[in-house]
């Protein structure tokens, strides 16, 4: 049997089937990571996998992407929408264990003018990442965007 010593307490715990731990708190914690995704993300390569910058031609290089947007467009709809990305938790987080029953959550992101590749990355990296059971819900706010409002309109 293992132990978590913490502020001079020790707390024995051991894991059951489905990675859920006893503790002598009375409150059972849970290992939340999904190893198996984990483990897929290291091996992908590619441009934009694991945050790594997107070499670009200097034909494919443009000012006004970045005036516009804020980053370069033309780089952001060549990446995968299910990008992988590396993980910079602290060590020690890594390995943190959770309440086995926790609250689910609404998750809002607001949005203005948004260049649409990130946002749908946003929205794929709160779905692929989070656990189905922990959100209620995902509330796409936007906020008086007025880009492409003549389309819409027509």
């Amino acid at each position: 049997m293992r132990s978590y010593s913490k502020m001079n307490k020790r707390f024995p715990f051991g894991p059951n089937e489905d990675r859920s731990y006893g503790w002598t708190d009375g409150l059972k914690r849970k290992d939340w990571h999904n190893y198996e995704i984990i483990q897929q993300d290291l091996m992908r390569s590619g441009k934009g996998e694991h945050g790594k910058p997107y070499p670009l031609a200097e034909e494919d290089q443009s000012d006004s992407a970045y005036r516009e947007n804020g980053f370069n467009i033309y780089v952001s709809n060549s990446i995968a929408l299910d990008r992988s990305l590396p993980d910079i938790r602290h060590p020690n987080c890594k390995h943190k264990m959770y309440l086995e029953k926790l609250p689910n959550t609404s998750i809002i992101i607001p949005f203005h003018n948004e260049g649409w590749s990130s946002l749908l990355r946003t929205v794929h990296s709160v779905v692929s990442r989070s656990p189905d059971q922990l959100v209620a819900e995902i509330i796409l706010v936007d906020d008086f965007s007025d880009r492409g409002k003549q389309e819409r309109q027509q």
